[in-house]
């Protein structure tokens, strides 16, 4: 590589940890439900503002010796470990997509670091974006075993506006290659803009009284702040509350099935001119990965609720899915969801080993299945193709 591309992987490094910088930020503040802007970074011990040249990433952790400058408290290696992480995973990324080539990108007739160049960087950007919500989630859901749904949305609504983007920045062929974005046919357009309709109806009775939320009342968090005991929660019937999901998401799959019936019956081909519209196809491949991530999680919820009697999985799981089926579709999102059970295995096997059981939340599982499918996603494809093909015969 030419000194120009090493010097361009130093400064995506470099990004990539003064936004894990701030992910530490989001981590510490958004379950406390404070703002992620204000007040500036202040020592949570002592109360003086941190300086400017105390907040360098990575740098000011050494040089302070993990201790605030003005009462020399310790400073959690937390802030260490999750900026570094963030800058080789924006590393990683980069090395494994443009310059090993583990997933194949061509835009017009380029590839490697020229591909980056020639639109490959915005389906970079909108991976990294999913990544830093899966690092940020990831962290707060090992310390507080929640999942901040906010978090996911901002994913998916990139993932979605992205995917309706991407197109008038890579030429159209270039993203229905490889599908290093979601693209829709007729069929799943279809389906996806039912499932749309069906779940503003659904928002509009829960907000109108006529459907009740799950677990409402429940306490989701702590105040880590206030070092009070949480009030306890009020006593829930798991399969009742399952049954209050399943009458949420009826209008979702109604309105999916009628309105892909619908179309099919009535308007076949005008449908599938609008859909072979770039900006249209990416928008509703977008919108159905949200969809079927959502979907994956949220049967398995209710299924096990209802076998076991107990709440199987969390609604923070289901959002976390969706925001990731967002930005990589619909096919990959599902198998990430039956590849992050390894990992979860993986983790007792390491526990029984060192005979220290220590469970923990499942959302980080998630986001190591999201990753490793973000990277073979193009053998995935390709194994899906051959499979298509020889059941076609």
């Amino acid at each position: 590589m030419s000194v120009n591309s090493w010097l361009l992987l130093v400064y995506i490094f470099a990004v990539g940890c003064c936004i894990g910088s701030f992910l530490n930020v989001v981590i510490y503040r958004l379950p406390r439900e404070k703002s992620l802007v204000s007040p500036p970074s202040t020592c949570p011990s002592c109360g003086n503002r941190i300086q400017f040249y105390d907040n360098i990433p990575l740098v000011s952790w050494l040089v302070l010796q993990a201790k605030c400058r003005h009462c020399k408290s310790p400073i959690s290696p937390r802030y260490f470990v999750i900026e570094l992480l963030t800058g080789l995973v924006f590393l990683g990324l980069f090395v494994l997509y443009f310059v090993i080539g583990a997933r194949h990108f061509e835009i017009d007739g380029q590839i490697g670091i020229a591909a980056f160049f020639k639109g490959g960087w915005f389906v970079y950007l909108l991976h990294i974006i999913l990544l830093s919500v899966l690092i940020a989630v990831s962290a707060i859901d090992l310390e507080l075993w929640l999942i901040p749904i906010v978090v996911c949305w901002f994913a998916a609504l990139a993932g979605v506006a992205g995917s309706a983007l991407a197109p008038f920045i890579i030429k159209p062929e270039s993203i229905t290659g490889r599908y290093p974005l979601p693209v829709a046919g007729p069929d799943t357009a279809a389906l996806a803009a039912g499932a749309a309709i069906g779940l503003v109806i659904s928002l509009v009775l829960v907000a109108a009284g006529w459907i009740k939320e799950s677990y409402e009342g429940r306490i989701d968090s702590e105040n880590p702040e206030n070092g009070q005991e949480p009030k306890p929660e009020p006593e829930f019937n798991d399969r009742l509350e399952a049954l209050r999901e399943v009458l949420f998401l009826l209008p979702v799959i109604v309105c999916s099935i009628g309105f892909y019936l619908t179309i099919r019956n009535l308007m076949p081909d005008g449908w599938a001119k609008f859909v072979a519209i770039p900006a249209a196809g990416g928008f509703f491949g977008s919108l159905w990965g949200f969809f079927a991530g959502c979907a994956v999680v949220w049967a398995t919820r209710i299924l096990g609720t209802l076998a076991f009697g107990r709440e199987a999985m969390g609604l923070g799981d289901v959002h976390l899915m969706g925001a990731a089926g967002a930005v990589i579709g619909a096919l990959p999102v599902a198998v990430a969801f039956f590849i992050a059970p390894f990992f979860g295995l993986g983790w007792v096997s390491i526990q029984m080993l060192t005979k220290k059981i220590h469970q923990i939340p499942y959302g980080p599982f998630l986001s190591l299945g999201i990753f490793t499918v973000m990277i073979f996603q193009d053998r995935i494809l390709d194994i899906w193709r051959l499979y298509a093909l020889s059941f076609s015969r």
